[in-house]
């Protein structure tokens, strides 16, 4: 082969070679910036694909075997939202490393579950091998409304710890249908008798006070703890303290004082709205 025309052929190949480096260094730079979409940039940009599927298709819209599998997607996905209660208002990734073997990206997610917030911050390590690919979660951080409850502070603490979303996830959905459950009867009391219920801590407390607007000094306080495990269980916990006055007591002891065990009675029978219910109309709070 004439050496000038060998030369010819190793520039050309080197030539390629620098474009293909710069390329390369372009797309890592580009999968490393922070990429962020909201609920409502996702809707439109599945509104823009539709509209361009069908302007490039005449008009005749989906194929009907992916009009179904998008339809059927969607209703999963609304379901699971009902059924959990967690729904994801945004999502940022960057990708901080990237090697043949090996990425990490850095994830940070928005949502509610109910009406509880939080926030979640972790990095993805994904490994790859002939035989595999594993993926581990590190550098998680959670940030989530609790009131100043100590059992979910420690729950986060310890799912931080392990890096363990799903315990997060399955015990948040928990978690705060019960916080839903007990603000939603907090307000419904306060609501239906306003002269009789006080909330001093506002519907996100976990106790409220009942009052009789006659009598000084009288004061039933129920309290609802919901206590967080371990291994990220959910129990409500309610129960009844008394604050009535020595007079009053001497008129009504028996009732008084019977009013925790029959409070804790009820609740086992009827549950925590009709058992509050009864109390106020069993001490006549309501007149």
């Amino acid at each position: 082969m004439d050496s000038s025309l060998c030369q010819a052929y190793k520039d050309e190949i080197q030539s390629l070679e620098e474009e293909i480096r710069l390329l390369t260094e372009k797309y890592e730079a580009n999968q490393q910036e922070s990429v962020s979409f909201s609920e409502e940039e996702i809707l439109m940009s599945i509104n823009s694909f539709q509209k361009e599927f069908q302007r490039q298709s005449g008009g005749h819209g989906f194929p009907s075997d992916l009009k179904a599998e998008l339809e059927s997607l969607e209703t999963d996905l609304s379901f699971l939202m009902k059924f959990t209660g967690i729904q994801f208002t945004s999502h940022c990734k960057k990708t901080v490393e990237k090697t043949r073997n090996r990425t990490v990206q850095k994830h940070r997610l928005l949502g509610n579950c109910h009406s509880l917030s939080f926030e979640l911050e972790f990095q993805l390590l994904e490994m790859q091998t002939k035989e595999s690919v594993s993926t581990v979660i590190t550098d998680l951080s959670i940030t989530m409304e609790s009131g100043g409850d100590s059992d979910v502070s420690k729950f986060v603490s310890r799912t931080e710890k392990h890096g363990s979303l799903l315990t997060f996830f399955r015990s948040l959905s928990s978690y705060a249908e019960w916080y839903e459950h007990r603000r939603c009867t907090f307000l419904h009391f306060k609501a239906k008798y306003p002269d009789i219920v006080a909330l001093p801590d506002g519907l996100r407390g976990d106790y409220i006070i009942l009052r009789n607007p006659k009598v000084s000094r009288f004061e039933l306080m129920i309290v609802w703890k919901i206590h967080l495990d371990e291994e990220g269980r959910t129990t409500p916990v309610l129960d009844l303290l008394t604050k009535v006055p020595e007079q009053v007591l001497e008129q009504n002891r028996a009732t008084v004082e019977n009013a925790p065990a029959h409070f804790r009675s009820l609740l086992l029978l009827l549950g925590a709205e009709t058992a509050i219910e009864n109390l106020i109309k069993a001490l006549d709070l309501e007149k």
